[in-house]
C-alpha cells in the first residue's frame, strides 16, 4: 500500500460537522486503493465488452455488464464510505492510470477466450487488493470490512462464472 497516494486533503469545516467516526491515514488509503482498482475493472470490463468477438459472444458480453455493474455498485459504496468516513475519495482518471494494479487491454478486437483470461485475471487482482487490505480495514472499522466481504464474495463469484466459460472439466 506504499504505492498509494496519501490522504492529505484537509478536512473542511463541513466534513466535520459529524461526531461520528473519523478514518486514520491508513484506512483511507486502504480505501482509495480499493476504490481505484474497483474503478479500473469498470472501464476494463467496458473496454472488453465493447470490442469481444467470436464464439459463445452474447453470452460473455452481457457478463461483462455483470461485472462492470457490480464494480460500478462498489466503486460507489466505497467513495461514499469514505465520505462518510470523512476521506475525500479521488476517482480521477490520472489517479486511476498512476495506481491501478489491473493489466490494461488491447485496443482492438479481442476473441471470447482472450477476454475470458483478462477479465478473471482483472477480476482476481482486483480481489487480491481487496483481500490485501481486508485485515488492516477489519481492525480500524469492522463496518467498512463488511462492505469489503460482500463485492469479495461478488467478484469471486464472477470469476468463477466466467472462467467456466473456457474450462474443460
Amino acid at each position: 500500500m506504499a504505492d498509494i497516494k496519501k490522504t492529505t486533503a484537509k478536512k473542511t469545516t463541513k466534513e466535520n460537522a459529524e461526531k461520528g467516526f473519523i478514518a486514520s491515514a491508513e484506512l483511507g488509503d486502504a480505501l482509495q486503493n480499493v476504490l481505484v482498482q474497483l474503478l479500473d475493472l469498470q472501464l476494463i470490463g467496458k473496454q472488453i465488452h465493447w470490442n469481444v468477438v467470436g464464439p459463445n459472444f452474447r453470452d460473455l458480453h452481457q457478463n461483462l455488464d455483470e461485472i462492470v455493474d457490480i464494480a460500478r455498485r462498489g466503486s460507489d459504496e466505497i467513495a461514499e464510505r469514505m465520505r462518510a468516513l470523512h476521506i475525500t475519495p479521488d476517482g480521477l482518471a490520472a489517479t486511476i492510470t498512476k495506481y491501478t494494479k489491473l493489466e490494461q487491454p488491447v485496443n482492438t478486437e479481442i476473441l471470447t477466450t482472450d477476454a475470458v483470461d483478462m477479465v478473471v485475471k482483472a477480476l482476481q487482482n482486483t480481489v487480491g487488493v481487496i483481500r490485501e487490505v481486508h485485515d488492516p480495514v477489519d481492525d480500524a472499522d469492522p463496518t467498512t470490512a463488511d462492505i469489503l466481504h460482500q463485492y469479495i464474495a461478488d467478484l469471486e463469484q464472477q470469476a468463477w462464472f466466467i472462467s467456466a466459460e473456457t474450462r474443460r472439466p
